[in-house]
């Protein structure tokens, strides 16, 4: 059953129920028979297990770089102030069927 945590609007007393789902939430406080309202907070969560880390079905993190990462031709400056220009690449040949 889940805990429920409540705060008085006229006094301030803060308290921590437990209750079913089903059952209706608390309006009076039992300290000064004030008014109560439900307090939300964030919920902590814990993931346990294999398959929820980005990692997890990563066999390295070489592989995962390479294939992300494009390679370039290397350039060759020639001394006579020539502009050089990577050598293009042949295109591949059309498999025959």
């Amino acid at each position: 059953m889940p805990t429920y945590q409540y705060a008085c609007n006229d006094c301030g007393e803060q308290l921590e129920v437990v209750q079913k789902f089903s059952d209706d939430a608390l309006t009076v406080c039992p300290a000064c028979e004030g008014n109560l309202r439900k307090v939300f907070s964030a919920v902590g969560i814990v993931f346990k297990g294999s398959g929820f880390y980005r990692t997890d079905n990563r066999s390295s993190s070489a592989s995962t770089t390479a294939a992300t990462t494009p390679s370039k031709p290397a350039e060759t400056k020639s001394g006579s102030g020539e502009s050089s220009t990577p050598a293009p690449t042949p295109a591949p040949a059309a498999a025959s069927s």
